[in-house]
């Protein structure tokens, strides 16, 4: 049940009272959405549990998407965002996602933060940090067209290969020398010591990871043994068994990236005739539940494996070759070092760290924070030299495409 409409509203209803959860919707296998003229046309005509149930998708979980999003938009955090200084052409402009379960968290601080920043004559901000259930497209669509870095926001906050190096936009301005990584160094953390994690080329600032892990669902293995690693599922005893993030595109094209770097192409398609359907994280946790089509591995950041019962089915696996990580990444523009630094400073602190990290399990690569692993915990990340080595955006589009081939063909 919704604090703010009936199942029974329809979807043009929702998004015309609540135009934050129109991302939420495109994101979430609803594209036609996205269309002012579509939206009315269909969202007149389609109420919302029966939308969900065309799509199979379940409203709980939906629900908690939209109410995370309208909550913020409404509540009072995201209003009291830098809007002092709204539009203000001489203030700095600052735009990210931030992973959904540290956001009101972290944003809590920022204002906190925000307002001595102020006090102490800092340059006002034009803030926009949405929740990463928004989607990356939110952040993409506002690059659409840029062809001066001067109309580019001044620091870019997300997870994701993807955004980051599509040389049709932010990437096409890293080789013309309008970012660098400000962030201040002084000792390396004890997990990432020796895995590459700082650019070689002083460009991109990473302060945190998503990590994926298994949660295997032990009442569905039927004699089959508990996959250890990845290259176990590629095993053809999983196809039709494993439930895949495809919707948490940063997440979902870390996978395929780094499960291409290790296993080729033919690794891609064993992955897309594993799949038996597509989860939110907070969906995942329960799906010892279904009533049918239920998963007997489901990949999901390591943070959901921590909402599972004691006792029940459900058992997390760290896989032995290593969680693939997605990097949250963090481009500063060159050309406002030193206005930014101080916004620099706050989101590579200590205090957003340990959130990062003790809150969200979401590792962070911040000095001194302890995070809740052992310092040799096995990773698996694409590294600089694969990052750079080609363009990214279309090798993930190619990928997308052979993992969908096996998938729809099954």
């Amino acid at each position: 049940m919704s604090t703010y409409f009936e199942q029974t509203d329809t979807l043009f209803s929702i998004t015309d009272r609540y135009p934050e959860t129109i991302a939420v919707f495109v994101s979430n296998g609803f594209p036609q959405m996205e269309n002012p003229e579509q939206r009315e046309k269909f969202g007149k005509m389609i109420t919302f549990d029966v939308a969900l149930q065309l799509k199979k998708q379940n409203p709980d979980t939906f629900i908690d998407l939209l109410e995370e999003v309208i909550s913020g938009e409404r509540g009072g955090i995201d209003a009291t965002l830098a809007k002092a200084a709204a539009k203000d052409e001489n203030g700095l402009n600052v735009v990210g996602l931030l992973p959904c379960p540290v956001r009101i968290p972290l944003l809590e601080k920022y204002n906190t933060f925000y307002a001595e920043y102020l006090e102490n004559g800092g340059t006002p901000v034009n803030t926009e940090l949405k929740a990463a259930s928004v989607g990356v497209d939110w952040v993409s669509k506002n690059l659409e067209g840029v062809t001066d870095p001067k109309d580019l926001p001044d620091l870019f906050i997300s997870a994701g290969f993807d955004l980051f190096f599509d040389k049709e936009k932010i990437g096409k301005f890293r080789d013309q020398g309008v970012f660098e990584d400000l962030v201040k160094r002084t000792v390396e953390n004890p997990l990432f010591a020796g895995r590459g994690f700082e650019d070689p080329e002083g460009i991109y600032s990473i302060i945190a990871t998503v990590p994926a892990v298994f949660l295997v669902n032990t009442k569905e293995l039927n004699g089959r043994p508990t996959p250890k690693s990845w290259k176990d599922l590629l095993d053809p005893m999983w196809e039709h068994s494993v439930s895949l993030p495809v919707g948490d595109f940063d997440l979902f094209n870390a996978i395929l990236l780094n499960m291409h770097k290790h296993y080729g192409d033919e690794g891609i398609r064993a992955l897309g005739r594993s799949m038996i359907q597509s989860m939110h994280p907070s969906q995942m946790v329960k799906s010892d539940r279904l009533t049918q089509n239920r998963p007997a591995i489901t990949i999901m950041p390591y943070f959901f494996t921590k909402m599972t019962k004691s006792g029940g089915p459900m058992e997390a696996i760290w896989p032995e070759d290593g969680a693939i990580v997605s990097p949250v990444f963090m481009l500063a523009k060159k050309e406002r070092k030193a206005e930014l630094q101080p916004l620099v400073d706050f989101f590579s602190s200590y205090e957003v760290g340990d959130t990062m990290a003790n809150l969200g399990l979401f590792p962070s690569l911040h000095g001194e924070v302890k995070n809740p692993l052992e310092s040799g915990v096995p990773m698996m990340w694409l590294g600089w030299d694969s990052i750079r080595g080609g363009d990214l955006t279309a090798e993930i589009a190619r990928l997308m495409d052979l993992f969908d081939d096996e998938y729809k063909n099954e």
